[in-house]
């Protein structure tokens, strides 16, 4: 048996590290940001980041996602665009020390949900500015910055001579935002761990451990044109679509009853969320429009399946479609497309749980607290078929995800660079470089 020996790790020199790094790491995510990683043209972006970790030391994984093998998993969601010359990078490290501590993989989606109304912004939606404390655009918070924070953690090290003393893999994924197939991609490719932080911006001071399932559906829709003279002899397609969703938002009441509600979520404000997030219909301002599309996202617990929640929402549709009185001239179809994700919940005793909760509350004088979110991240697909816990924990200082103006906090990233720098050392082990 070789003789290990113990790195004595001065923790306030990793801190001074991290958050000596930080205009390199404003310069690297405002740079990140210029990059419209929207769903379908993530390639640059991922580009710049198999460019950064080589210039780290680590070995460089870019691969193409097999739709095909992943068809076959449990996890796949259908997909939304085609995946030809569309890539993940892992950056890999493998200790050129003795091995020991735990294995590791970070994880962060390098795709951003469309910008809306660009006429809203002030300025460019991937510009990418530096104002005071913040960093403006697209995906700056969600979760760009996350990508930059578990990047400059593992700087830090290296600019003490530190290494992880076991294998990390940085994982920049693309399609959490509709499917997760980039993180499952991951997984089917035999990236395995024993534990996975994903730097999403979850909630300050809190540690995501339970998240709700998510499913997308399409509700397409014909009617019966006519024109707008006799409109009444007709039956709008747009109209019945928002009837349609109208009866699914009651079965969305009945779940955020107290007596429905999973135990996570029991406090929570509104827990389950349907949202009609884009809706395409009509032909002309004179007729009555004979097709409509909606695009429905349909929130769920943890405890429920996809499988059962397709089947209640079908039985609602099919029982509103026989209810309204014109339905002989109406017909409608059920399109999948997207997430069709199980929740997840990882226990506050898990190691990975108890491991960052007491990096963060060393370095920043606070409880982490176990949080529920009302989402679907990446995480998912650690827990429930990577034998991986996986938790969210990123820089959560920052606003307006998904909406105008995004932005995120350089304090909260530099905060978040410096607890996962501590932690890594903790939970991997570190060797001296050199």
């Amino acid at each position: 048996m070789q003789e290990v020996i113990e790195v004595l790790v001065d923790e306030s020199a990793i801190v001074a590290a991290a958050h000596a790094l930080r205009d390199e790491s404003v310069a690297m995510l405002s740079a990140l940001v210029k990059h419209p990683s929207l769903l379908g043209h993530e390639k640059s972006a991922q580009s710049f980041m198999a460019e950064r970790f080589g210039e780290l030391g680590l070995q460089v994984d870019e691969f193409e996602i097999d739709e095909e093998k992943l068809k076959a998993h449990p996890g796949y969601s259908p997909s939304i665009v085609s995946y030809d010359g569309r890539t993940n990078v892992v950056g890999i490290h493998r200790p050129s020390g003795r091995f020991k501590g735990n294995s590791l993989i970070f994880n962060g989606h390098i795709d951003v949900v469309p910008t809306g109304a660009e006429v809203l912004w002030e300025g460019s939606p991937f510009s990418g500015r530096v104002e005071g404390d913040r960093v403006y655009g697209r995906g700056a918070s969600d979760m760009k910055a996350g990508i930059i924070a578990y990047t400059m953690a593992f700087k830090a090290l290296k600019s003490i001579g530190l290494e992880p003393a076991s294998p990390v893999y940085f994982q920049s994924v693309i399609e959490e935002e509709c499917t997760g197939n980039g993180a499952l991609a991951c997984l089917v490719a035999g990236y395995r761990a024993d534990a996975a932080v994903i730097t999403e911006p979850i909630s300050e001071n809190g540690i995501m451990t339970c998240q709700m399932g998510v499913l997308w559906l399409a509700i397409e829709v014909l009617g019966k044109p006519v024109h707008a003279s006799v409109a009444q002899t007709g039956v709008g397609a747009i109209d019945f679509t928002h009837y349609l969703f109208g009866e699914l938002k009651k079965l969305e009441d009945r779940w955020n009853a107290p007596s429905a509600r999973y135990r996570s979520f029991a406090h929570h404000d509104h827990p389950v969320n349907f949202n009609l997030g884009k809706i395409n219909g009509g032909e002309w301002a004179s007729s009555v429009p004979s097709a409509c599309r909606a695009d429905v996202r349909i929130g769920f617990y943890p405890d429920m399946k996809v499988g059962k929640v397709k089947a209640e929402v079908e039985a609602v549709l099919a029982a509103a479609y026989e209810a309204h009185p014109a339905h002989a001239a109406l017909s409608y179809k059920i399109v999948y497309e997207g997430f069709q994700a199980d929740g997840c919940h990882v226990p506050d005793d898990a190691p990975i749980v108890v491991a960052i909760a007491k990096a963060h509350r060393d370095i920043v004088g606070k409880e982490a607290t176990s949080t529920s979110f009302t989402g679907t991240t990446d995480a998912k697909f650690f827990n429930l078929y990577g034998e991986t816990p996986a938790i969210c924990y990123g820089p959560s200082g920052g606003a307006n995800i998904h909406g105008i103006d995004e932005w995120v906090s350089i304090d909260s990233m530099m905060q978040t660079v410096a607890v996962l720098a501590v932690f890594m050392a903790r939970w991997c082990g570190v060797n001296r470089l050199g």
